[in-house]
């Protein structure tokens, strides 16, 4: 339920750029990446997520080191996606399906620099969507959001052990993310009692959202 509602977030975004054959990426960060990449994989046109860091100064951090902060890297994902299958849009309302854009101290049960939210852009068309689309939330919520859009730089692949952790320790990933209260929040945020908050995003004729 919550995904189809969010699936309608395209209406007032006008229709998407055109892309080429080529893939490309996207980078989000939604509190712990582990979620993230989990969230992501699986959606048609969607080719491969790797966690990650990205938004801080220091060169090829650690894990460790970022949880530790000061380093001023957040948690991310990478989003590897085919343009003709998925649309950057459709990104966009996955992303926002699967964060609490109210948490200025991090995601869920995670608290720290590192577990914030944010939109990482690489061009003006990703940062202009990505700031629509904070405006449309914001408009029908009637609640300023916290995540931000920030500028990718570099973004730096995490520890292999962190790589498709949901798949490599199910039952831990599993155990975490309920510990987490991660759904409970996003249901909480997104379900039936905030539906009336996305009801007025609705497909427009031309939108290549090519996703149901």
């Amino acid at each position: 339920m919550r995904l189809l509602a969010l699936s309608t977030l395209l209406v007032l975004m006008g229709t998407t750029t055109s892309y080429g054959a080529e893939t490309k990426t996207a980078v989000f960060a939604a509190g712990c990446f582990w979620c993230v990449e989990s969230d992501f994989e699986g959606h048609d046109g969607v080719k491969e997520v790797t966690s990650g860091y990205a938004g801080g100064h220091v060169e090829n951090p650690t894990y460790k080191q970022v949880s530790n902060g000061g380093t001023g890297h957040l948690e991310v994902a990478q989003v590897e996606y085919d343009p003709d299958v998925i649309s950057y849009d459709r990104l966009l309302e996955i992303f926002w399906a699967n964060v609490d854009p109210w948490d200025s101290q991090g995601q869920f049960c995670d608290k720290g620099e590192s577990y914030k939210s944010a939109i990482f852009y690489t061009n003006d068309d990703e940062k202009t969507r990505a700031e629509e689309s904070i405006a449309y939330v914001e408009e029908k919520i009637g609640k300023p959001v916290v995540t931000e859009v920030k500028e990718l730089t570099t973004f730096y692949p995490a520890e292999d052990y962190h790589q498709d952790y949901y798949k490599k320790n199910e039952t831990k990933y599993k155990f975490y993310r309920w510990r987490c209260g991660r759904d409970e929040r996003l249901n909480e945020v997104w379900g039936d009692d905030a539906k009336k908050a996305i009801e007025i995003f609705a497909p427009q004729q031309g939108s290549n959202s090519t996703e149901q």
